[in-house]
């Protein structure tokens, strides 16, 4: 019984559709340009509600995503923002490397800060660490007058400043520098503040325990040493 109700239904509702068919096509090629316009139209129609809702769906899911990551940050302890802040300020005015900082935040001398404090703000601090090995160098060469493996030595210390191996040697490799004229340099005030001689000056200059400077740059500051 269920069954022959449906069928009647679907037959008249058929029937009904033709006839609005037809009430078009008695209108000739008008009524079938009204026709289609009116599909245009609900189909438009259709699709910009679908539109607005991926479009509310979209604000909904952004909305949620930032109220998280706000939430997230105000749960962050205030030592842990403290601690970030002033990593980034190590990072930026003092040239520092990733592990200098690191030390300097725990250091009993220094900062103070507590180990998941520090973790947590090198964790977040994102830096050109070959950028600052690089300045490091330069201020190296230009205030002390150091050679060139004198310079990476002290970069890669751990009694000096901590940068990576991979950082040095960029920060060498990119470096402008004279080291000729660091030597003569570094020779005037060995003479100057120690009366040494020019051999011993040379040795000096040359020493792994010394200077560190190659044959030939020690050879050019003795040469030069009373001009």
């Amino acid at each position: 019984m269920h069954c022959q109700t449906s069928i009647k239904s679907v037959i008249k509702y058929k029937q009904q559709e033709g006839i609005f068919l037809k009430k078009f096509f008695k209108f000739g090629c008008l009524g079938i340009i009204v026709l289609i316009i009116l599909i245009i139209i609900i189909a438009v129609a259709s699709g910009g509600d679908d539109t607005e809702k991926d479009n509310n769906t979209g604000t909904t899911q952004t909305t949620k995503e930032e109220g998280k990551e706000t939430k997230e940050e105000d749960n962050v302890p205030s030592e842990y923002k403290s601690a970030l802040e002033k990593a980034e300020s190590y990072a930026e005015t003092m040239n520092m490397s990733k592990n200098a900082i690191y030390d300097q935040l725990t250091s009993e001398y220094g900062e103070k800060f507590s180990k998941e404090a520090a973790e947590y703000a090198m964790g977040k601090l994102e830096y050109d660490w070959k950028a600052n090995a690089l300045k490091k160098a330069e201020s190296y060469s230009e205030t002390a007058n150091m050679s060139k493996q004198g310079i990476y030595d002290q970069l890669v210390s751990e009694q000096g400043e901590k940068f990576t191996a991979d950082e040095a040697q960029y920060a060498i490799d990119n470096m402008k520098a004279d080291f000729k004229e660091n030597a003569l340099a570094k020779a005037k005030s060995y003479q100057e503040t120690m009366d040494m001689s020019p051999e011993a000056i040379r040795d000096q200059l040359t020493s792994e325990n010394g200077e560190k400077f190659t044959q030939e740059e020690a050879d050019y500051a003795i040469k030069n040493l009373d001009k």
